[in-house]
């Protein structure tokens, strides 16, 4: 199941920087997001199809990003997929601006799902010695390009310059790091380095940028669309020529064990929300754009334009399949650019819901790739 989709930053000081790396690395920390509210786990299964738990919870708690990045999410709030999936079971909803916070927010039994990057949330289960999450579907590949000012026409011109990441150790952030030392550039942590990689919120990146401040970016979508249609930059880099088949892992969902685990049932029916905000993609991309800039004003505080909807979805491909086997080049690049550690991956996917689900449509599973339950 693969639909191609046609497809926002304050500078962080060095010591601030090193900080966020001790949270990336050992535990992930960070405030939770805002809420707003709309409408090992035991590796012996219930049964093939997830048999439910003895109880159902009354709400079901989950985090997303106001990001295209997060588009079968947007669509699945605001179009009430998740709602109707869900049934008896209450949902809330929870907005966060980057992965740590979200996956702090998991940690704490604050969400009991949420919509994250995937290197934030290997970072998560790596230092949690594997015991607090589950990968249980993906949602979206694609949507994150270097965009740069005028004057910078290839890997040579960026000696000297200053480029903006959504956060130290996310997935945008790790994928620039590796990108640079590919090209010969020395980089660190605190922004030094012949190139300084700055993490900043995306927002203020799209401000800084304007104002000179900053030369470009990593960034995922909207704000790569943003950065080029309303600020003048143009791509440099599109990361979907960096992996084979133009396919890796932007955003994921996961759940906390200790949820999947009590029910297992009801992360099956949010499951299948989830296949059908994505087949309703598919069917009628105007109305998703339109749902999903509706979810974002509602997080955010305000609408994009319908161009930069446009644009952003087009350089998105929204799939429940995890793509398991580019997870570990993910964990080797975070490992490489000095915001993880390695260790195994072995038990970071349970797609046992998510197959039941496709199953029981007369679609084909996905593989965990060796990597989990499946």
């Amino acid at each position: 199941m693969h639909y191609r989709r046609t497809s926002l930053l304050a500078r962080a000081a060095s010591s601030a920087a090193a900080a966020v790396v001790v949270a990336l690395t050992l535990s992930a920390c960070a405030a939770p997001g805002e809420a707003a509210a709309p409408g090992d786990v035991d590796d012996a299964p219930a049964t093939e199809s997830t048999a439910a738990a003895t109880d159902r919870p009354g709400v079901l708690r989950l985090g997303y990003f106001p990001n295209v990045t997060h588009a079968p999410a947007l669509v699945g709030i605001a179009g009430g997929y998740f709602e109707a999936a869900l049934g008896d079971v209450a949902l809330e909803v929870h907005a966060f601006t980057n992965g740590p916070q979200a996956l702090e927010a998991l940690h704490a039994g604050a969400v009991d799902l949420t919509f994250t990057g995937a290197n934030p949330a290997i970072n998560a289960f790596v230092s949690a010695n594997g015991e607090s999450l589950r990968f249980v579907a993906g949602t979206a590949s694609g949507g994150a390009q270097l965009v740069v000012r005028e004057g910078i026409t290839g890997p040579a011109d960026l000696y000297g310059t200053t480029l903006a990441t959504p956060q130290l150790g996310g997935t945008q952030d790790v994928a620039l790091r590796i990108w640079l030392e590919d090209h010969g550039f020395a980089t660190d942590l605190g922004g030094g380095g012949d190139v300084s990689v700055t993490p900043t919120d995306n927002p203020q990146t799209f401000q800084l940028f304007q104002s000179g401040h900053l030369d470009g970016g990593w960034l995922p979508e909207p704000w790569a669309s943003r950065l080029v249609l309303d600020a003048g930059a143009h791509v440099l880099v599109d990361e979907r020529d960096l992996w084979e088949g133009g396919e890796f892992n932007t955003t994921i969902l996961v759940a906390s064990t200790d949820f999947l685990s009590a029910h297992p049932d009801v992360v099956e029916d949010l499951l299948s929300g989830l296949v059908a905000a994505i087949d309703s993609i598919e069917t009628d991309e105007a109305r998703a754009r339109e749902l999903s800039n509706d979810q974002i004003a509602h997080s955010a505080g305000g609408r994009l334009d319908d161009h930069v909807m446009e644009r952003a979805f087009g350089n998105l491909t929204f799939t429940v399949d995890p793509l398991a086997s580019a997870l570990s080049t993910l964990q080797e690049n975070g490992v490489r650019a000095g915001t993880t550690r390695p260790a195994s991956l072995d038990g970071i996917y349970d797609l046992r819901p998510l197959n039941a689900v496709l199953r029981a449509a007369g679609r084909e599973p996905v593989s965990a790739a060796g990597l989990g339950a499946e």
